[in-house]
């Protein structure tokens, strides 16, 4: 269908907005505090009117995505919370939603098990909705993510009430919400989802499960308790972002999932741990941090702008 030059918008009303100058560094992004404000189904819609790296093996797209912004094109990020659903399996998110430069398609963004709230992965959120796309942040946790004062010897029985089918249906709720919000408006997109960590091993149950109805694209980095066998059911393209010093994300099961799955490229940063991508902790961290936010934007790009 034929677009307007204005931005598109959700019919979940944004109340936050924050003026950015250019791309922000992942350090410099502001700690976001957004309000309050539960998605009311029956809401009318407001309608649309779009060198050298130290990694050792990169497959990742042809097309080229310009380096940087403009000094226009992230001017505006609105972020809202959320609450989709009702009673118990209502569902907590954060929307970051491009405004300026908005491309009219959505994510969902799977965090670790640190959870929706926490600053990292609402930094990281931000950056990608700075590129033009509308980012869901859901709780997959349900209001108990893992906290850094736990205990370790707690962490097993912690992810064990974290059961698999349970995050997948709230991922797949999400998803759904997303795309009726497009559907709503007359435009027909697949998703894109990305995940950390423990999201990033969700990224390929959910792909696998999808059948290439609700997503488009994928991105999992350094994803945990991955069960590569499910990758021969992904029917779209899936990256796998890790770094070969990383004990929680073993790069033989993403080789495996390279071979199960033609769809599935792998991209491995030589001495980098868990987390480096999203939580940088050196600028060394930094520099590789940046490296693939633009693999995994190209990745995106492709799979979700060029495809459609």
């Amino acid at each position: 269908m034929g677009w307007s030059s204005a931005p598109p918008v959700f019919s979940a009303w944004p109340v936050y907005k924050q003026h950015y100058r250019g791309r922000p560094p992942v350090s410099s992004v502001p700690q976001l505090h957004l309000s309050r404000c539960k998605f009311d189904p029956g809401r009318p819609s407001i309608s649309f009117p779009k060198g050298k790296t130290n990694k050792f093996e990169v497959s990742c797209s042809q097309v080229e995505v310009e380096e940087s912004l403009s000094d226009e094109a992230c001017e505006l990020v609105n972020g809202t919370e959320l609450i989709i659903g009702e009673g118990d399996e209502s569902i907590s998110a954060h929307l970051f939603q491009a405004v300026k430069n908005n491309n009219a398609t959505g994510i969902l963004l799977l965090s670790d098990i640190y959870g929706f709230e926490e600053s990292s992965t609402k930094d990281f959120a931000y950056r990608v909705a700075c590129n033009g796309y509308n980012v869901l942040v859901p709780d997959l946790f349900h209001g108990d993510p893992w906290t850094k004062d736990k205990p370790m010897s707690y962490i097993e029985q912690w992810l064990a009430k974290q059961n698999r089918q349970r995050v997948a249906k709230d991922v797949f709720a999400s998803a759904k919400w997303m795309m009726n919000e497009f559907a709503a408006v007359g435009i027909s997109k697949k998703l894109g989802v990305i995940g950390f960590c423990f999201g990033g091993g969700r990224v390929v149950d959910i792909l696998s499960q999808d059948q290439d109805t609700c997503f488009g694209a994928g991105v999992s980095f350094y994803g945990t308790r991955i069960e590569s066998s499910a990758a021969s059911n992904i029917k779209v393209p899936l990256l796998l972002i890790a770094g070969d010093s990383d004990p929680l994300c073993p790069i033989d099961v993403l080789e495996d999932i390279e071979k199960r799955n033609k769809e599935s490229k792998m991209v491995v940063f030589r001495g980098r741990d868990h987390g480096f991508a999203h939580r940088p902790q050196t600028p060394e961290e930094d520099e590789d941090a940046e490296e693939a936010f633009k693999i995994m934007r190209d990745w995106l790009h492709d799979g979700l702008l060029v495809q459609n």
